[in-house]
């Protein structure tokens, strides 16, 4: 596990806008802006280093559509940037990596076919690759990951998949409770406490639920490895300059 905490300001695009889903619900959409390049530059000049960015409509539909976004950032020089959206093979990601993601978040299919994804952590290596295991807690409790960008909820659970990629070699896991996300009601604790106890070498980015400084303390004080900062960024409800010090607390 690595010593630091990493702030991950998040952009999610569609149709070219920043919006924000709220649980994950392409029906319930706000737009903050018509400019994610622009969105991008302000993080970099308030500090920050990554940037998680995603593409929404190729989550929905595959084929990403963020590439010039991706090349104009890298050009910038300022920000490493984790992207993902409508990942569905090798191809994918060593297209991403090539246009100079810094990581490649794999949801879905991390799900469908993990066995695919554990081979293109030992090719391109686990620094390269961000698995995304988002989660909702079912009614006995036990925490269970959907299929298809949240539309559907399988029967697999997060323990499940989280030992078996801890086993395989991954290093950076994102997870969301999808409950929270985009809700600003706080991060889901009992998440990234359950995620520790069961792969306790896992990196764990935190998402979902942040609204203050308070609860990026919390999540580093649960553990985890970093956190991704959406709407509360957005919204001006928290600055990349009050995550930083809470951060080191």
């Amino acid at each position: 596990m690595s010593t630091g905490f990493t702030l991950y300001p998040a952009i999610d695009v569609r149709a070219g806008r920043v919006v924000r889903l709220a649980q994950g619900d392409y029906a319930r959409e706000t737009r903050y802006g018509e400019d994610p390049l622009a969105q991008a530059r302000a993080y970099a000049d308030e500090g920050a280093r990554w940037l998680h960015l995603v593409d929404l409509d190729a989550a929905r539909c595959g084929g990403y559509t963020l590439r010039p976004l991706l090349q104009a950032l890298v050009a910038d020089g300022r920000l490493s940037v984790q992207t993902g959206g409508g990942v569905r093979g090798r191809d994918d990601v060593a297209r991403l990596l090539d246009a100079g993601a810094a990581r490649v978040v794999v949801g879905s299919l991390a799900v469908r076919e993990p066995g695919a994804v554990l081979d293109w952590i030992a090719e391109f290596g686990a620094d390269r690759i961000t698995v995304a295991l988002d989660a909702r807690c079912d009614a006995a409790g036990a925490w269970r990951l959907p299929v298809h960008g949240w539309t559907e909820t399988g029967a697999q659970t997060l323990d499940d998949f989280a030992r078996r990629y801890e086993a395989g070699g991954l290093r950076h896991l994102l997870s969301t409770d999808i409950a929270r996300d985009g809700m600003l009601s706080g991060p889901s604790l009992a998440l990234y406490a359950r995620i520790r106890k069961v792969a306790p070498g896992l990196e764990v980015q935190a998402s979902g639920g942040v609204a203050a400084a308070a609860d990026v303390a919390a999540v580093r004080a649960a553990g985890c490895g970093g956190v991704v900062l959406g709407r509360a960024l957005l919204e001006g409800r928290l600055t990349l300059a009050q995550a930083r010090e809470a951060a080191r607390c």
